[in-house]
């Protein structure tokens, strides 16, 4: 849990030196493609366990079209997905329905970032992370990316979180199910090691960084929310580049 908190700190404290940088107009283009090939391989593989658990588990495993209770979910993802999500919504949305959705986007963001600001506080006044961590789980928060008819405008490009959300997965040695799945609590299933993926996530994006030369070293380790990834424009300013 305090990993969580720690991430948490992390992505406030950013927060608040990226407002106050000053943006130099920098052209040079940066080169995401190998470390993108990387997360897709990933990515493969998660789709893989994913089919493996529901094949086995078909009545347990509740995940269907317009099913979108994951949607709402409040999580945030490593720096790698964060920039490969925005880079796909640049490419897939243009004109009058990508400055909707960017409306969208950011007025969600301050609700978000509202939160976690609230929850930085109560942690500074003493409060038990755990009871944090969990008060922040039973938040409920529409995806600035769930369309109208209840369907992911962006599914095929979706973080790992989104991908793996109806099996059982394990943080920090808690195990978590859908509430909507089938899956009873106490009993065995194969369980995702939600640490582990993460681990693999942040050794691309640590290795991303690295190669683009970032000097914000501390930018490998963010984990931000999907209406951040969103609206933020990773350049060389973002990430600190001479």
């Amino acid at each position: 849990m305090s990993y969580i908190i720690n991430a948490l700190f992390l992505q406030l404290g950013f927060f608040y030196v990226f407002l106050n940088a000053k943006i130099k107009d920098r052209n040079r283009p940066m080169n995401f493609e190998p470390h993108f090939k990387k997360y897709e391989e990933l990515v493969v593989t998660v789709d893989a366990i994913f089919d493996k658990v529901k094949s086995e588990y078909p009545k347990e495993v509740f995940c269907r079209e317009k099913c979108s209770d994951c949607c709402y979910a409040i999580f945030d993802i490593p720096i790698i997905e964060a920039v490969y999500l925005n880079q796909k919504f640049n490419e897939h949305f243009s004109g009058v329905e990508k400055r909707e959705l960017i409306d969208i986007a950011a007025k969600v963001d301050r609700s978000l970032f509202k939160m976690k600001r609230d929850a930085h506080k109560e942690a500074q006044d003493g409060k038990d992370q755990i009871q944090i961590v969990a008060k922040m789980s039973m938040e409920r928060v529409r995806c600035p990316l769930l369309g109208k008819n209840d369907l992911c405008l962006l599914y095929k490009y979706r973080p790992l979180t989104c991908r793996v959300y109806g099996i059982p997965t394990a943080t920090a040695g808690e195990s978590h199910i859908c509430g909507r799945t089938n899956f009873k609590q106490g009993e065995q299933y194969p369980t995702l090691n939600m640490d582990s993926l993460y681990s693999k996530l942040q050794l691309i994006s640590a290795e991303m960084t690295a190669d683009l030369k970032a000097t914000n070293i501390k930018v490998c380790e963010m984990l931000i929310p999907v209406s951040m990834a969103l609206i933020t424009d990773f350049n060389e300013a973002f990430f600190g580049i001479e």
